[in-house]
Protein backbone atom coordinates (compact mmCIF):
# COMPACT_ATOMS: atom_id res chain seq x y z
CA UNK A 1 0.00 0.00 0.00
CA UNK A 2 1.33 3.43 -0.94
CA UNK A 3 2.14 6.09 1.60
CA UNK A 4 0.07 9.31 1.40
CA UNK A 5 2.92 11.26 -0.20
CA UNK A 6 3.35 8.57 -2.87
CA UNK A 7 -0.39 8.66 -3.58
CA UNK A 8 -0.22 12.44 -3.83
CA UNK A 9 2.68 12.19 -6.30
CA UNK A 10 0.65 9.78 -8.44
CA UNK A 11 -2.29 12.20 -8.64
CA UNK A 12 0.05 15.12 -9.38
CA UNK A 13 1.69 13.18 -12.22
CA UNK A 14 -1.64 12.48 -13.88
CA UNK A 15 -2.56 16.18 -13.73
CA UNK A 16 0.77 17.05 -15.33
CA UNK A 17 0.06 14.65 -18.20
CA UNK A 18 -3.42 16.08 -18.69
CA UNK A 19 -2.08 19.63 -18.94
CA UNK A 20 0.52 18.53 -21.50
CA UNK A 21 -2.27 16.86 -23.50
CA UNK A 22 -4.11 20.17 -23.76
CA UNK A 23 -6.61 20.09 -20.91
CA UNK A 24 -7.78 23.54 -19.97
CA UNK A 25 -8.28 22.28 -16.42
CA UNK A 26 -8.21 18.91 -14.69
CA UNK A 27 -8.44 17.15 -11.37
CA UNK A 28 -7.39 13.66 -10.31
CA UNK A 29 -8.35 11.55 -7.34
CA UNK A 30 -6.51 8.44 -6.19
CA UNK A 31 -8.10 5.98 -3.75
CA UNK A 32 -6.48 2.89 -2.24
CA UNK A 33 -8.21 0.51 0.18
CA UNK A 34 -7.08 -2.62 2.01
CA UNK A 35 -9.20 -4.56 4.48
CA UNK A 36 -9.48 -7.87 6.29
CA UNK A 37 -12.84 -9.26 7.44
CA UNK A 38 -13.49 -12.37 9.52
CA UNK A 39 -16.94 -13.89 10.07
CA UNK A 40 -17.97 -16.54 12.60
CA UNK A 41 -21.28 -18.39 12.90
CA UNK A 42 -22.34 -20.80 15.63
CA UNK A 43 -18.77 -20.88 16.88
CA UNK A 44 -17.29 -21.89 13.54
CA UNK A 45 -15.22 -19.89 11.10
CA UNK A 46 -17.47 -18.92 8.21
CA UNK A 47 -15.37 -16.58 6.11
CA UNK A 48 -12.04 -14.77 5.95
CA UNK A 49 -11.81 -12.09 3.31
CA UNK A 50 -8.86 -9.94 2.35
CA UNK A 51 -9.34 -7.21 -0.23
CA UNK A 52 -6.94 -4.68 -1.68
CA UNK A 53 -7.51 -2.29 -4.50
CA UNK A 54 -6.50 1.04 -5.95
CA UNK A 55 -8.17 3.30 -8.49
CA UNK A 56 -7.41 6.65 -9.99
CA UNK A 57 -9.92 8.95 -11.63
CA UNK A 58 -9.23 11.85 -13.97
CA UNK A 59 -11.61 14.65 -14.92
CA UNK A 60 -10.53 16.94 -17.77
CA UNK A 61 -12.05 20.11 -19.17
CA UNK A 62 -11.95 21.46 -22.69
CA UNK A 63 -13.70 24.78 -22.41
CA UNK A 64 -17.10 24.05 -20.89
CA UNK A 65 -16.93 20.43 -22.00
CA UNK A 66 -15.67 17.74 -19.64
CA UNK A 67 -15.16 14.00 -19.33
CA UNK A 68 -14.23 11.64 -16.53
CA UNK A 69 -12.27 8.39 -16.84
CA UNK A 70 -10.84 5.98 -14.29
CA UNK A 71 -8.49 3.02 -14.07
CA UNK A 72 -7.44 0.39 -11.57
CA UNK A 73 -4.30 -0.31 -13.57
CA UNK A 74 -1.43 1.98 -12.58
CA UNK A 75 0.86 1.04 -15.46
CA UNK A 76 2.31 4.31 -16.87
CA UNK A 77 1.39 3.39 -20.44
CA UNK A 78 -2.19 2.62 -19.41
CA UNK A 79 -2.46 5.95 -17.61
CA UNK A 80 -1.01 7.79 -20.60
CA UNK A 81 -3.67 6.23 -22.82
CA UNK A 82 -6.26 7.18 -20.17
CA UNK A 83 -5.36 10.84 -20.51
CA UNK A 84 -5.68 10.73 -24.30
CA UNK A 85 -9.03 8.97 -24.10
CA UNK A 86 -10.32 11.53 -21.59
CA UNK A 87 -9.36 14.42 -23.87
CA UNK A 88 -11.05 12.79 -26.86
CA UNK A 89 -14.23 12.26 -24.83
CA UNK A 90 -14.22 15.82 -23.50
CA UNK A 91 -14.01 17.34 -26.96
CA UNK A 92 -17.16 15.44 -27.98
CA UNK A 93 -19.12 16.06 -24.76
CA UNK A 94 -21.97 18.59 -24.57
CA UNK A 95 -21.19 21.96 -23.04
CA UNK A 96 -22.12 22.61 -19.42
CA UNK A 97 -22.01 26.27 -18.43
CA UNK A 98 -21.71 25.38 -14.74
CA UNK A 99 -18.90 22.82 -15.05
CA UNK A 100 -15.41 23.54 -13.79
CA UNK A 101 -13.00 23.29 -10.90
CA UNK A 102 -13.58 25.07 -7.62
CA UNK A 103 -12.66 28.78 -7.59
CA UNK A 104 -8.88 29.03 -7.44
CA UNK A 105 -8.94 31.68 -4.73
CA UNK A 106 -10.81 29.31 -2.37
CA UNK A 107 -8.63 26.19 -2.53
CA UNK A 108 -6.70 25.06 0.53
CA UNK A 109 -3.22 26.61 0.54
CA UNK A 110 -2.09 25.98 4.12
CA UNK A 111 -1.14 22.71 5.79
CA UNK A 112 -4.16 20.41 6.23
CA UNK A 113 -5.80 20.33 9.65
CA UNK A 114 -4.72 17.17 11.55
CA UNK A 115 -7.57 14.68 12.04
CA UNK A 116 -5.78 11.79 13.80
CA UNK A 117 -7.56 9.33 11.51
CA UNK A 118 -4.92 6.58 11.25
CA UNK A 119 -3.49 4.79 14.29
CA UNK A 120 -1.14 2.54 12.31
CA UNK A 121 -2.48 -0.62 13.96
CA UNK A 122 -2.82 -3.75 11.83
CA UNK A 123 -4.52 -6.59 13.76
CA UNK A 124 -3.92 -10.00 12.20
CA UNK A 125 -6.75 -12.34 11.11
CA UNK A 126 -6.33 -14.48 14.24
CA UNK A 127 -7.08 -11.49 16.47
CA UNK A 128 -10.08 -10.52 14.35
CA UNK A 129 -11.32 -14.12 14.52
CA UNK A 130 -11.13 -14.06 18.31
CA UNK A 131 -13.05 -10.77 18.42
CA UNK A 132 -15.80 -12.13 16.14
CA UNK A 133 -16.07 -15.32 18.20
CA UNK A 134 -16.31 -13.42 21.49
CA UNK A 135 -19.00 -11.12 20.13
CA UNK A 136 -21.11 -14.02 18.90
CA UNK A 137 -20.57 -16.05 22.08
CA UNK A 138 -21.66 -13.11 24.24
CA UNK A 139 -24.79 -12.67 22.15
CA UNK A 140 -25.67 -16.37 22.20
CA UNK A 141 -25.17 -16.47 25.98
CA UNK A 142 -28.15 -14.14 26.51
CA UNK A 143 -31.12 -16.19 27.72
CA UNK A 144 -33.76 -16.45 24.99
CA UNK A 145 -31.34 -16.33 22.05
CA UNK A 146 -31.92 -19.44 19.93
CA UNK A 147 -29.86 -18.97 16.80
CA UNK A 148 -27.20 -16.77 15.27
CA UNK A 149 -26.59 -14.97 12.02
CA UNK A 150 -22.98 -14.60 13.09
CA UNK A 151 -20.36 -12.31 14.51
CA UNK A 152 -17.71 -10.45 12.62
CA UNK A 153 -14.73 -8.17 12.92
CA UNK A 154 -12.80 -6.15 10.36
CA UNK A 155 -9.78 -3.90 10.02
CA UNK A 156 -8.82 -1.71 7.10
CA UNK A 157 -6.93 1.28 5.85
CA UNK A 158 -7.64 3.82 3.10
CA UNK A 159 -5.55 6.46 1.37
CA UNK A 160 -7.06 9.32 -0.60
CA UNK A 161 -5.12 11.83 -2.71
CA UNK A 162 -6.49 14.73 -4.71
CA UNK A 163 -4.75 17.07 -7.14
CA UNK A 164 -6.04 19.87 -9.33
CA UNK A 165 -4.50 21.77 -12.22
CA UNK A 166 -4.93 25.11 -10.44
CA UNK A 167 -2.67 24.32 -7.53
CA UNK A 168 -4.20 22.00 -4.96
CA UNK A 169 -2.46 18.79 -3.93
CA UNK A 170 -3.17 16.81 -0.77
CA UNK A 171 -3.51 13.31 0.66
CA UNK A 172 -4.52 11.61 3.89
CA UNK A 173 -4.87 8.09 5.29
CA UNK A 174 -7.49 6.63 7.61
CA UNK A 175 -7.75 3.38 9.50
CA UNK A 176 -11.03 1.69 10.37
CA UNK A 177 -12.12 -1.12 12.67
CA UNK A 178 -15.48 -2.72 13.36
CA UNK A 179 -17.08 -5.55 15.31
CA UNK A 180 -20.66 -6.81 15.16
CA UNK A 181 -23.03 -9.59 16.13
CA UNK A 182 -26.50 -10.52 14.87
CA UNK A 183 -28.67 -13.14 16.57
CA UNK A 184 -32.19 -14.57 16.63
CA UNK A 185 -34.41 -15.03 19.68
CA UNK A 186 -37.51 -17.17 20.03
CA UNK A 187 -38.88 -20.11 18.05
CA UNK A 188 -41.04 -20.72 14.97
CA UNK A 189 -43.31 -17.84 13.96
CA UNK A 190 -42.27 -15.93 17.06
CA UNK A 191 -38.63 -15.44 16.12
CA UNK A 192 -37.11 -11.97 16.27
CA UNK A 193 -33.72 -10.74 15.05
CA UNK A 194 -31.53 -7.87 16.15
CA UNK A 195 -27.91 -6.78 16.04
CA UNK A 196 -25.24 -4.53 17.53
CA UNK A 197 -22.02 -3.12 16.13
CA UNK A 198 -19.31 -0.58 16.70
CA UNK A 199 -17.02 1.17 14.23
CA UNK A 200 -14.02 3.39 15.01
CA UNK A 201 -10.95 4.96 13.45
CA UNK A 202 -8.62 3.87 16.27
CA UNK A 203 -8.48 0.26 17.38
CA UNK A 204 -8.27 1.19 21.05
CA UNK A 205 -11.60 3.05 20.85
CA UNK A 206 -13.59 0.00 19.73
CA UNK A 207 -16.11 -1.40 22.22
CA UNK A 208 -15.15 -4.83 23.54
CA UNK A 209 -16.70 -7.80 21.72
CA UNK A 210 -18.44 -8.89 24.95
CA UNK A 211 -20.28 -5.56 25.19
CA UNK A 212 -21.27 -5.64 21.52
CA UNK A 213 -22.48 -9.24 21.68
CA UNK A 214 -24.46 -8.77 24.88
CA UNK A 215 -26.23 -5.75 23.40
CA UNK A 216 -27.18 -7.74 20.27
CA UNK A 217 -28.60 -10.61 22.34
CA UNK A 218 -30.55 -8.37 24.69
CA UNK A 219 -32.01 -6.37 21.80
CA UNK A 220 -33.21 -9.54 20.07
CA UNK A 221 -34.80 -10.99 23.22
CA UNK A 222 -36.51 -7.70 24.07
CA UNK A 223 -38.44 -7.88 20.80
CA UNK A 224 -40.14 -11.21 21.55
CA UNK A 225 -43.93 -11.46 21.73
CA UNK A 226 -44.95 -8.21 20.03
CA UNK A 227 -48.45 -6.96 20.84
CA UNK A 228 -51.26 -5.27 18.91
CA UNK A 229 -52.22 -1.73 19.82
CA UNK A 230 -54.65 1.03 18.94
CA UNK A 231 -53.61 3.01 15.86
CA UNK A 232 -53.87 6.78 15.51
CA UNK A 233 -52.02 10.05 16.04
CA UNK A 234 -49.59 9.70 18.92
CA UNK A 235 -46.11 10.71 20.11
CA UNK A 236 -43.25 8.89 18.39
CA UNK A 237 -39.83 8.63 20.02
CA UNK A 238 -36.79 7.65 17.95
CA UNK A 239 -33.94 5.66 19.48
CA UNK A 240 -30.56 7.31 18.73
CA UNK A 241 -29.55 4.32 16.63
CA UNK A 242 -32.16 5.21 13.99
CA UNK A 243 -33.03 8.81 14.87
CA UNK A 244 -29.93 9.92 12.98
CA UNK A 245 -31.72 8.92 9.75
CA UNK A 246 -33.86 12.06 10.16
CA UNK A 247 -30.67 14.10 9.85
CA UNK A 248 -29.92 12.21 6.65
CA UNK A 249 -33.20 13.45 5.16
CA UNK A 250 -32.35 16.96 6.30
CA UNK A 251 -28.94 16.83 4.60
CA UNK A 252 -30.48 15.61 1.35
CA UNK A 253 -32.94 18.48 1.42
CA UNK A 254 -30.25 21.18 1.77
CA UNK A 255 -27.84 19.79 -0.82
CA UNK A 256 -26.98 22.15 -3.64
CA UNK A 257 -28.15 19.83 -6.40
CA UNK A 258 -31.58 19.43 -4.78
CA UNK A 259 -31.95 23.19 -4.45
CA UNK A 260 -30.71 23.86 -7.99
CA UNK A 261 -33.15 21.28 -9.40
CA UNK A 262 -35.94 22.58 -7.12
CA UNK A 263 -36.56 19.07 -5.78
CA UNK A 264 -36.33 19.80 -2.05
CA UNK A 265 -39.10 20.17 0.51
CA UNK A 266 -36.90 22.84 2.15
CA UNK A 267 -36.53 24.87 -1.06
CA UNK A 268 -37.91 28.08 0.50
CA UNK A 269 -36.56 27.47 4.00
CA UNK A 270 -33.19 29.26 3.92
CA UNK A 271 -32.81 31.64 6.89
CA UNK A 272 -36.13 30.48 8.35
CA UNK A 273 -37.05 28.51 11.45
CA UNK A 274 -37.01 24.80 10.50
CA UNK A 275 -36.51 23.24 13.96
CA UNK A 276 -37.34 24.37 17.47
CA UNK A 277 -35.20 27.28 18.66
CA UNK A 278 -33.35 25.01 21.10
CA UNK A 279 -31.93 22.81 18.33
CA UNK A 280 -28.52 23.12 16.67
CA UNK A 281 -27.17 20.83 13.95
CA UNK A 282 -23.41 20.98 13.45
CA UNK A 283 -20.97 19.47 10.95
CA UNK A 284 -17.50 18.86 12.45
CA UNK A 285 -14.97 17.77 9.77
CA UNK A 286 -11.94 18.15 12.08
CA UNK A 287 -13.14 16.01 14.98
CA UNK A 288 -10.17 13.94 16.13
CA UNK A 289 -10.72 10.29 15.20
CA UNK A 290 -14.10 11.13 13.64
CA UNK A 291 -15.47 8.52 11.25
CA UNK A 292 -15.71 11.05 8.39
CA UNK A 293 -13.12 13.64 9.40
CA UNK A 294 -11.19 15.24 6.54
CA UNK A 295 -9.08 18.34 6.13
CA UNK A 296 -10.17 19.15 2.56
CA UNK A 297 -13.21 18.36 0.47
CA UNK A 298 -13.55 16.61 -2.88
CA UNK A 299 -12.59 19.76 -4.78
CA UNK A 300 -9.59 20.78 -2.67
CA UNK A 301 -11.43 23.38 -0.59
CA UNK A 302 -10.72 23.63 3.15
CA UNK A 303 -13.29 22.09 5.47
CA UNK A 304 -14.54 23.88 8.57
CA UNK A 305 -16.96 23.41 11.43
CA UNK A 306 -20.39 24.53 10.24
CA UNK A 307 -23.57 25.20 12.18
CA UNK A 308 -26.18 24.23 9.58
CA UNK A 309 -29.02 24.81 12.03
CA UNK A 310 -28.46 27.66 14.47
CA UNK A 311 -31.10 27.81 17.21
CA UNK A 312 -33.56 26.18 14.85
CA UNK A 313 -32.77 28.42 11.86
CA UNK A 314 -31.40 27.05 8.57
CA UNK A 315 -28.19 28.98 7.88
CA UNK A 316 -27.00 27.68 4.50
CA UNK A 317 -27.12 25.06 1.77
CA UNK A 318 -24.25 22.60 1.33
CA UNK A 319 -22.90 23.20 -2.15
CA UNK A 320 -20.20 21.98 -4.51
CA UNK A 321 -18.89 24.28 -7.25
CA UNK A 322 -21.23 23.34 -10.10
CA UNK A 323 -24.37 23.91 -8.03
CA UNK A 324 -22.83 27.04 -6.55
CA UNK A 325 -22.44 28.55 -10.02
CA UNK A 326 -26.00 27.61 -10.89
CA UNK A 327 -27.29 29.24 -7.71
CA UNK A 328 -25.00 32.27 -7.82
CA UNK A 329 -23.36 31.27 -4.52
CA UNK A 330 -19.98 30.12 -3.25
CA UNK A 331 -19.14 26.42 -2.65
CA UNK A 332 -19.17 25.52 1.04
CA UNK A 333 -16.39 22.92 1.36
CA UNK A 334 -18.76 19.94 1.34
CA UNK A 335 -17.86 18.44 -2.05
CA UNK A 336 -17.56 14.66 -2.09
CA UNK A 337 -16.49 12.42 -4.95
CA UNK A 338 -15.23 9.06 -6.04
CA UNK A 339 -13.05 8.21 -9.01
CA UNK A 340 -15.98 8.37 -11.42
CA UNK A 341 -18.17 11.34 -12.23
CA UNK A 342 -18.40 14.90 -11.00
CA UNK A 343 -18.42 15.83 -7.30
CA UNK A 344 -21.58 15.68 -5.24
CA UNK A 345 -21.93 16.84 -1.65
CA UNK A 346 -21.86 15.21 1.76
CA UNK A 347 -21.43 16.12 5.40
CA UNK A 348 -18.70 14.73 7.65
CA UNK A 349 -19.27 14.19 11.39
CA UNK A 350 -22.78 15.59 11.75
CA UNK A 351 -24.69 15.82 15.01
CA UNK A 352 -27.75 17.37 16.56
CA UNK A 353 -26.83 18.93 19.88
CA UNK A 354 -28.21 17.42 23.06
CA UNK A 355 -31.37 18.77 24.61
CA UNK A 356 -31.97 19.79 28.19
CA UNK A 357 -34.24 16.96 29.36
CA UNK A 358 -33.40 13.36 30.18
CA UNK A 359 -34.83 10.46 28.25
CA UNK A 360 -37.04 9.64 31.26
CA UNK A 361 -38.42 13.19 31.26
CA UNK A 362 -38.94 13.07 27.50
CA UNK A 363 -41.21 10.04 27.92
CA UNK A 364 -42.95 10.72 31.20
CA UNK A 365 -46.04 12.59 29.91
CA UNK A 366 -46.73 10.15 27.03
CA UNK A 367 -49.91 8.23 27.79
CA UNK A 368 -49.89 6.21 24.57
CA UNK A 369 -47.05 6.28 22.06
CA UNK A 370 -44.30 4.25 20.42
CA UNK A 371 -40.54 4.05 20.89
CA UNK A 372 -38.96 3.22 17.51
CA UNK A 373 -35.80 1.10 17.29
CA UNK A 374 -36.04 -0.11 13.69
CA UNK A 375 -37.02 1.46 10.38
CA UNK A 376 -37.91 -0.49 7.23
CA UNK A 377 -38.22 0.70 3.63
CA UNK A 378 -37.57 4.06 2.01
CA UNK A 379 -40.98 5.73 1.85
CA UNK A 380 -39.81 9.35 1.89
CA UNK A 381 -40.65 11.92 -0.79
CA UNK A 382 -37.76 14.42 -0.98
CA UNK A 383 -39.87 16.95 -2.88
CA UNK A 384 -42.88 17.14 -0.54
CA UNK A 385 -41.33 15.81 2.67
CA UNK A 386 -44.04 13.16 3.02
CA UNK A 387 -42.74 10.38 5.25
CA UNK A 388 -44.12 6.85 5.62
CA UNK A 389 -41.99 3.93 6.76
CA UNK A 390 -42.33 0.51 8.26
CA UNK A 391 -41.03 0.33 11.80
CA UNK A 392 -40.62 -1.73 14.93
CA UNK A 393 -40.02 -0.92 18.56
CA UNK A 394 -41.97 -0.72 21.80
CA UNK A 395 -45.16 0.74 23.18
CA UNK A 396 -44.92 3.69 25.53
CA UNK A 397 -47.65 3.57 28.16
CA UNK A 398 -47.97 6.13 30.95
CA UNK A 399 -44.41 7.29 30.39
CA UNK A 400 -42.82 3.83 30.46
CA UNK A 401 -41.37 1.75 27.63
CA UNK A 402 -43.32 -1.50 27.57
CA UNK A 403 -44.23 -4.34 25.24
CA UNK A 404 -42.63 -4.71 21.80
CA UNK A 405 -44.49 -3.87 18.58
CA UNK A 406 -43.57 -4.92 15.05
CA UNK A 407 -44.69 -4.44 11.45
CA UNK A 408 -46.15 -1.02 12.17
CA UNK A 409 -46.18 2.06 9.94
CA UNK A 410 -45.29 5.57 11.03
CA UNK A 411 -46.29 8.49 8.82
CA UNK A 412 -46.05 12.27 8.78
CA UNK A 413 -44.35 15.12 6.97
CA UNK A 414 -40.73 15.97 7.59
CA UNK A 415 -41.46 19.70 7.84
CA UNK A 416 -43.88 19.08 10.70
CA UNK A 417 -41.64 16.45 12.25
CA UNK A 418 -38.60 18.74 12.23
CA UNK A 419 -40.58 21.63 13.73
CA UNK A 420 -41.85 19.47 16.59
CA UNK A 421 -38.69 17.51 17.45
CA UNK A 422 -37.59 17.54 21.09
CA UNK A 423 -34.11 16.11 21.81
CA UNK A 424 -33.10 14.40 25.04
CA UNK A 425 -29.76 15.02 26.73
CA UNK A 426 -28.25 11.62 25.83
CA UNK A 427 -26.17 12.49 22.74
CA UNK A 428 -23.26 10.10 22.11
CA UNK A 429 -20.73 10.20 19.26
CA UNK A 430 -20.99 6.61 18.05
CA UNK A 431 -21.68 7.03 14.34
CA UNK A 432 -20.78 9.43 11.56
CA UNK A 433 -24.19 11.08 12.05
CA UNK A 434 -25.38 11.31 15.64
CA UNK A 435 -28.56 12.41 17.35
CA UNK A 436 -29.91 12.05 20.87
CA UNK A 437 -33.22 10.37 21.59
CA UNK A 438 -35.82 12.37 19.64
CA UNK A 439 -39.54 12.90 20.21
CA UNK A 440 -42.13 14.21 17.78
CA UNK A 441 -45.87 14.58 18.38
CA UNK A 442 -46.78 15.10 14.72
CA UNK A 443 -47.09 11.54 13.38
CA UNK A 444 -49.70 8.89 12.79
CA UNK A 445 -48.98 5.26 13.70
CA UNK A 446 -50.76 2.22 12.24
CA UNK A 447 -50.45 -1.18 13.91
CA UNK A 448 -49.42 -4.33 12.10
Amino acid sequence: MLKPQEAQDRADALISQAKKAGAGAADAIYVCDASTQVSMRLGNLEDVERSEGEEIGLRVFSGKRSATVSSSNMDPEILSDLVGRAMDMAREAPEDQFAGLAPEELILRSAPHPIDGDDGVDPDPAELREMALKAEDAARAVEGVTNSEGGGASAGRSIVALATSHGFSGAYSTSGYSCHASVIAGEGDGMERDYAYDSTRHFEDLDTPDVIGKEAGERAVSRLNPVDFESGAMPVVFDPRIGNSLLGHFVGAISGSSIARKTSFLLEALDTQVFDSTINIIDCPHRKRGLRSKAFDGEGLPTAKTKLIDNGRLTQWIIESASARQLGLQPTGHASRGVGGAPGVSVTNLHMSAGSVSKVELLKDIKHGVYITELIGQGVNPVTGDYSRGAGGFLITDGEIGAPVSEITIAGNLKDMFASLIPADDLEYRYAVNAPTLRTDSMTVAGG
